[in-house]
């Protein structure tokens, strides 16, 4: 499977995200339900964005890894921040080298207790 990350002449270019994918070849989809800050015993891990996107990653890639896939494989992105609370936090703890995939965030009132921000993705296999 071939995955294109797109940016057309005339949109805005942002390090940040894709403006769209194109999957070339008949593929695997994995829709992965919004994942939270919370270890295996349901605790959320830490009071901050970064420390909650980073369980979140942990979280995706366990999930990805069970259908032998990676972060990498993630063709969308939506993400929830809970009002008051910065993206850029979760952009940092993505930090990835790979072209980002395209993104969709919301600011929320509220996420489940103690959570600050939440994420689901689509993957591509």
């Amino acid at each position: 499977m071939t995955v294109r990350h797109i940016n057309p002449e005339g949109l805005h270019r942002s390090p940040a995200f894709s403006q769209a994918v194109v999957m070339e070849q008949p593929a695997n989809t994995i829709y992965i339900g919004g994942q939270n800050g919370v270890d295996d015993d349901g605790k959320v891990v830490g009071p901050t964005v970064e420390e909650q996107s980073r369980q979140i990653f942990r979280n995706l890639a366990a999930i990805l890894e069970s259908e032998g896939a990676t972060l990498a494989n993630i063709v969308h992105r939506r993400i929830a921040v809970a009002d008051g609370h910065s993206f850029a936090a979760f952009q940092e703890a993505w930090n990835r080298n790979d072209p980002p995939p395209p993104i969709t965030v919301h600011a929320v009132t509220g996420l489940n207790p103690g959570c600050l921000v939440e994420m689901d993705a689509v993957a591509v296999v």
